[in-house]
């Protein structure tokens, strides 16, 4: 009788251990905010390590950097460049509108900066690999003339990710101005920094529940290793 409460209780004890693996695996596999935040972030960090003023991270820009992307997907060749260059007037006329940019508030996109690549890529090595990847591109970061920047990422359907920077000379609050007290449209698709709204991250949350599912088995295969009886 008491090996078999002795059993139970370890049996438990081991369930117990395995919810509390699958809680850490969710916390660790998530991502915690927004890429494309962090993706400022990253480029604020490689300017002041060069004694630059850090940019301000412009949710219209970040929007039009969404859109600018979200036209070009499905233009991505095999060597990671975007083959799309939209018109210059999509900005005003296409790009701003489907934000609620503030067309009085319009100002100069001084700079933009796009990349692609087949697999979804965390921001660090999405910067390194595909947005920065010559001195060219380093340039355009480290310019001494932006001011703002918004960064924009979406994904194909079974295609290649996209991001895009867009850089400004503006003053901050001013420029780039989202309607609604700076909520703006909501976007169906993709990330863009400085957003209110959720990351819609469609292609990312198979690959986070497929890293979720093979990190639970990985550990009940180790239960069943360890404590064959209690599973």
């Amino acid at each position: 009788m008491m090996v078999a409460k002795k059993h139970c209780c370890c049996c438990e004890w081991k369930w117990i251990v395995l919810c509390q693996l699958f809680l850490a695996t969710v916390v660790c596999s998530s991502h915690h905010g927004n890429p494309a935040n962090d993706l400022v972030d990253i480029i604020n960090k490689n300017r002041t390590s060069q004694k630059l003023p850090q940019l301000n991270d412009n949710p219209g820009l970040g929007c039009m950097a969404l859109q600018y992307v979200e036209l070009c997907k499905g233009n991505c060749t095999s060597n990671g460049v975007v083959n799309c260059k939209p018109p210059e007037d999509d900005f005003t006329e296409v790009f701003g509108p489907n934000c609620g940019v503030e067309l009085p508030t319009f100002g100069t996109v001084t700079g933009h900066i796009v990349g692609c690549q087949p697999k979804y890529l965390e921001p660090s090595p999405a910067f390194s690999h595909v947005l920065v990847k010559d001195s060219k591109a380093l340039s355009i970061i480290r310019n001494k003339s932006h001011t703002e920047v918004g960064v924009g990422l979406v994904g194909a359907h079974k295609g290649s990710f996209f991001w895009c920077i867009l850089f400004s000379d503006g003053k901050t609050n001013s420029t780039f101005v989202l309607e609604d007290n700076g909520e703006g449209i909501k976007q169906k698709k993709g990330c863009f920094s400085g957003s209110t709204f959720p990351c819609s991250s469609g292609q990312r949350i198979p690959v986070f529940l497929n890293n979720v599912l093979a990190l639970v088995l990985l550990h009940i295969s180790l239960l069943q290793h360890w404590y064959p009886t209690c599973l």
